[in-house]
């Protein structure tokens, strides 16, 4: 199962998916409904996928995939000191937030609903994210710049940045890079601003 592709179709359908599942959550969108918002017929649709399961698994591997490529480009732009590493995650993580938004929310709240070939077929994807965050928090703890577990530490990083997608505007006081620094800050991480 390789699901990510250049098809423009395809695309623009994984994107609508995305959309209806925030909206109306995996188990309520219909292959209807999708053909529907798409102007297609629902036979149309599989032209392109075979079954419901596989356009949520496009949908999370085109979120994901896009998280790490983001992700690993921010961490090769960046001094490559801890500080700005761990700054550079977490500007990249809420990027994706901003970016492909419906794509990570679906990966956050619907991974259960995907079967188990889905979830084995993605887990390399997931691995290879979470471990670039295993990575910059190793990094920062050796630096000094926090304290804890890093297991912990990774995931409650992960968990604070993940819940911005219920209550952040882009429009409002925090800029995506400012909001970076404030949370690493919170860890007690020096920031560009008070370093």
């Amino acid at each position: 199962m390789n699901v990510v592709n250049d098809s423009p179709r395809r695309r623009e359908l994984i994107r609508v998916a995305a959309q209806l599942f925030v909206q109306e959550g995996f188990d309520r969108t219909t292959v209807r409904m999708l053909a529907q918002e798409m102007g297609i017929k629902s036979g149309s649709l599989f032209h392109h996928f075979r079954d419901k399961q596989e356009i949520l698994c496009a949908v999370i591997e085109e979120g994901t995939h896009n998280a790490l490529v983001i992700a690993r480009e921010a961490l090769e732009q960046c001094d490559g000191g801890a500080e700005a590493r761990l700054h550079a995650m977490a500007r990249a993580h809420l990027e994706t937030l901003l970016t492909d938004r419906n794509a990570h929310v679906v990966a956050l709240y619907e991974w259960r609903r995907l079967d188990e070939p889905s979830r084995d077929h993605l887990g390399h994807l997931r691995d290879a994210y979470e471990q670039l965050w295993q990575d910059v928090i190793g990094d920062a703890l050796e630096a000094g710049l926090i304290r804890g577990d890093k297991f912990l530490v990774s995931r409650f990083v992960l968990g604070a940045l993940n819940w911005t997608v219920r209550w952040y505007d882009p429009a409002g006081a925090y800029s995506p890079d400012a909001l970076a620094s404030e949370l690493i800050g919170m860890l007690g991480a020096p920031t560009a601003a008070t370093a």
